[in-house]
C-alpha cells in the first residue's frame, strides 16, 4: 500500500465537495470551518469547483472529479478534505485519474457518501485513505473531538482506534486483514459492478445512519452482501454506529442475516459514523481483531508518513 506524508502545520489542506452542494446555510459552515482549521496553523485552499450547483442538486461529474484531480496533482496541497456527503459521489469513479492519484499520493478523508470515493481510491491506486470527519462538520459538531482526532492521525501519527472501552465482543476469535468498508449503503454499492472492491480477507467496518436507512432497508443491503458472497470472503467485521427511532441495533440486524454461519470474530463500538465524536479510521491499512486482549482492534502499521 501507498502511505501518505503526515500533514504539517503550515500545510495547505485542499477541501473538494464531490458529494451534494455547499448552498444556503452550508456557505457560512464552510467559511467556519475554514476559519477554525486556519486557527490551528494550516492554510486552506477550496477547489475551483467548490460552490458549483450546475445540476440544481449537485455540480456535475465532471466538475466533482476535475477538483479532485486538481488537488491531486497541486503540489502545494498536503491534505484533500472532502466537504460534506450526500447521494451521488459514485458519480465522479470514470473521471477520476486513478494514475495521477498514484502517483501524487496524499492524505485524503471523508464519510458518509465519501466512502464511495475513498474505497475506490484505495481500491484502484493501493492509495491508504480515511474515513473521517468532513469539513463542514468541523463547524457543525458541538466540539473539537472529531477534528481533533483527523489531527491526531494526520499530525501526529496516531495509530490508536478509540478507547479500550469504547468496544464490545459480540463474537470472539482473532483477525488480522485490511480495513474497508465505511457507510452500509455505500459499500454494498461497490459489491458487484465495475468499480466493485476486493473483500478478500478483509476487516470490514460498517455503520449507517437510521435517520435514511429503516431496519428493513439495512437487512435488505446486509443480504445483498450476503447473497454476493462478501461473508465468505472477510476476516473480521466491526460494526458502527446505527441510531434508529425504532430502537432496532444494526448489530441485531447482522445477526438476523449471518446467524451463525460465519467464523469471523465480531466487535461493536460507537466510535465512527453519524455521529458527533467520530474517530478516524485508516482504509487499505492492516488492522487486527483480538477478542481475547483489552484492545480489541489496533493498527498493525502506519497509515501516514
Amino acid at each position: 500500500m501507498i502511505i501518505p506524508d503526515k500533514l504539517k502545520i503550515g500545510d495547505t489542506i485542499g477541501v473538494v465537495a464531490p458529494s451534494n452542494p455547499i448552498i444556503d446555510e452550508n456557505v457560512d459552515e464552510i467559511m467556519l470551518a475554514k476559519k477554525k482549521v486556519e486557527e490551528k496553523g494550516f492554510k486552506v485552499e477550496f477547489s475551483k469547483n467548490l460552490f458549483s450547483n450546475s445540476l440544481g442538486y449537485s455540480s456535475t461529474a465532471k466538475e466533482k472529479a476535475e477538483d479532485i484531480n486538481d488537488m491531486f496533482s497541486n503540489k502545494d496541497i498536503k491534505m484533500i478534505w472532502c466537504a460534506k456527503g450526500g447521494e451521488n459521489s459514485n458519480s465522479t469513479f470514470e473521471y477520476l485519474d486513478y494514475d495521477l492519484i498514484r502517483k501524487n499520493p496524499k492524505i485524503i478523508c471523508g464519510y458518509s457518501d465519501i466512502t464511495s470515493i475513498t474505497n475506490v481510491i484505495t481500491a484502484k491506486c493501493e492509495l491508504v485513505t480515511f474515513s473521517g470527519t468532513n469539513f463542514k462538520t468541523i463547524a457543525t459538531d458541538e466540539t473539537e473531538f472529531s477534528f481533533n482526532e483527523a489531527l491526531k492521525r494526520f499530525v501526529e501519527g496516531d495509530t490508536t482506534l478509540g478507547k479500550i472501552g469504547d468496544y464490545k465482543v459480540l463474537k470472539e476469535g482473532f483477525a488480522t486483514g485490511k480495513l474497508v468498508g465505511g457507510n452500509l449503503s455505500l459499500t454494498r454499492g461497490l459489491v458487484e459492478g465495475k468499480y466493485k472492491i476486493d473483500f478478500n480477507n478483509k476487516i470490514l467496518f460498517i455503520e449507517e445512519l437510521g435517520f435514511e436507512t429503516g431496519p428493513a432497508l439495512a437487512y435488505n443491503y446486509l443480504y445483498y452482501m450476503k447473497q454476493n458472497g462478501v461473508f465468505d470472503k472477510i476476516n473480521g467485521l466491526w460494526i458502527g454506529s446505527y441510531n434508529h427511532e425504532s430502537n432496532i441495533s444494526l448489530e441485531k440486524i447482522v445477526f438476523d442475516v449471518i446467524g451463525d454461519e460465519y467464523n469471523f470474530p465480531i466487535i461493536k463500538s460507537d466510535n465512527f459514523g453519524h455521529i458527533e465524536e467520530k474517530i478516524v479510521i485508516p482504509i487499505g491499512t492492516n488492522a487486527k481483531i483480538d477478542t481475547n486482549t483489552k484492545e480489541k482492534i489496533m493498527l498493525l502499521e502506519n497509515c501516514v508518513k
